[in-house]
């Protein structure tokens, strides 16, 4: 069934997923209205693009100049007792997941679905800046905005399309994928499945799509989660390339002294070796998503040179190690990190930064589940830092776990003691890290909920010392 038509009402329509789908839609002349719980800057920049958007949530926003809309998408966050969607719900209007909205549009394309529990947005970008050098154009929707374009979202005039593919709530299985990157399988969003084992059984599946539309898998090998799917998947006649550090992937990335870039490494693929090439985003883990991009960009016909050259200007997305500014010698950076693993890799990539000076890190952990997981680990992630705030958990709506709390995750970091602290003010976080900068240091803000919001606050702090 064809859902998008004549105009398609968007609730959640500031979210990163959902801006970039009413982007295409507004460049494939489709009319485009929305509502948002809050004001935001994607919400704004949609208005001169022609899209009707309001804040806040009334039934009577799906009614614009007299004519009601071919369907309402819905987020994952927005429930049945939105008034819109209870609305439409009334009237017979067709309410739709994001997914099934972004499948329709994909309908003809030749798709990269970029996937895993960590490192989607960072890999779907370098896709997308590659086939951009090499002049192909492609569609792009991503769930952060690229420094390149500002842009999360893009109609392009190629039939290619690259998306971040989402498995958080199973809608990735959804897409018709061509192409499906796995950057890694571990246990996350355990709210929605069951268990580990279901999260890789939905891996297998996804992988599984490309067989019947003729593409392949680009899968980590390194990987243990990600690497059992493939075999998996192989064995039900998937093209699988696996690619990775270890010399039996089938493309292999060699790291090499970075001097001051962020890193530079060759990756030997078919007999061919591409590089050096000099990425500008530091860390291992990002490295190995430059390979997955280069893999699939050359499955699309790109040359090794164009290949390179794009990843080389690539500097980065919204949130993902973003440098937010350097104030009295203190730099500060933001980043999205908000699972022991990506706590991990960032801090990790944050020494390769940082030199002699030290890493003060401030973490605001994003849902009680999660928090109550991996407390343990988050501890021990984030002992990766010199001096550490820990904050309250991110968890607006849900209903607290009992030892599922910021305090707790603090006294499982294994520093001394006056190297962590459990804050639960936010007034108060800002402070405690500018107090402890000197030169040379770094300040990261790291997490999924609004924690970002602080680096102008921290920057100010910086330059009233």
């Amino acid at each position: 069934m064809t859902y998008l038509t004549s105009r398609v009402h968007i609730v959640g329509i500031g979210g990163a997923g959902m801006s970039g789908i009413a982007r295409v839609l507004l460049a494939r002349g489709i009319e485009v209205s929305g509502s948002d719980a809050k004001d935001s800057r994607r919400l704004q920049a949609l208005k001169p693009l022609g899209a009707k958007v309001y804040v806040g949530h009334n039934e009577n926003q799906l009614e614009v100049s007299g004519s009601l809309p071919s369907c309402v998408v819905v987020s994952t966050a927005i429930n049945s007792e939105n008034p819109e969607v209870q609305k439409a719900t009334q009237l017979g209007i067709p309410v739709i997941s994001r997914a099934t909205a972004l499948a329709e549009l994909l309908i003809g394309a030749t798709t990269i679905s970029v996937a895993g529990t960590h490192g989607k947005t960072t890999t779907t970008s370098m896709v997308t800046v590659i086939l951009q050098n090499a002049g192909k154009d492609p569609s792009f929707v991503i769930g952060s905005e690229m420094n390149e374009s500002g842009s999360n979202a893009h109609q392009g005039s190629g039939e290619l399309f690259v998306v971040e593919a989402d498995e958080s709530d199973g809608t990735f299985l959804v897409l018709p994928t061509t192409f499906a990157i796995v950057t890694n399988v571990e246990a996350d969003h355990l709210n929605y499945w069951e268990s580990l084992a279901a999260i890789e059984q939905a891996f297998v599946d996804f992988m599984v799509k490309t067989k019947s539309n003729g593409g392949a898998a680009i899968v980590c090998g390194d990987d243990p989660g990600a690497k059992e799917a493939a075999k998996r998947a192989e064995k039900l006649g998937v093209k699988v390339i696996t690619y990775g550090q270890g010399g039996e992937n089938d493309a292999v990335l060699t790291l090499l002294p970075s001097g001051s870039v962020g890193s530079q490494f060759t990756i030997r693929f078919r007999e061919q070796t591409h590089g050096p090439i000099k990425l500008l985003v530091p860390g291992v883990h990002n490295a190995l998503n430059a390979t997955a991009a280069l893999i699939a960009a050359l499955e699309q016909g790109c040359s090794s040179k164009d290949c390179v050259a794009g990843l080389e200007g690539f500097t980065g997305t919204h949130r993902r190690f973003e440098f937010r500014g350097e104030i009295n010698g203190v730099r500060v950076f933001d980043d999205y990190a908000h699972h022991p693993t990506e706590i991990d890799a960032v801090l990790r990539a944050a020494r390769t930064v940082v030199g002699s000076g030290r890493v003060l890190a401030a973490f605001q952990a994003h849902h009680y589940y999660r928090t109550a997981l991996f407390s343990k680990e988050f501890g021990q992630a984030l002992g990766l830092a010199d001096f550490v705030v820990v904050l309250e958990v991110f968890a607006p709506g849900e209903t607290p776990i009992p030892g599922a709390s910021g305090s707790t995750m603090a006294n499982n970091v294994p520093l001394a003691p006056e190297q962590v602290v459990f804050e639960p003010s936010w007034s108060q976080v800002a402070g405690h890290l500018t107090n402890q900068a000197q030169p040379g240091d770094i300040i990261m803000t790291l997490g999924a909920g609004d924690i970002g919001m602080m680096c102008p606050e921290i920057l100010a702090l910086l330059d009233s010392k």
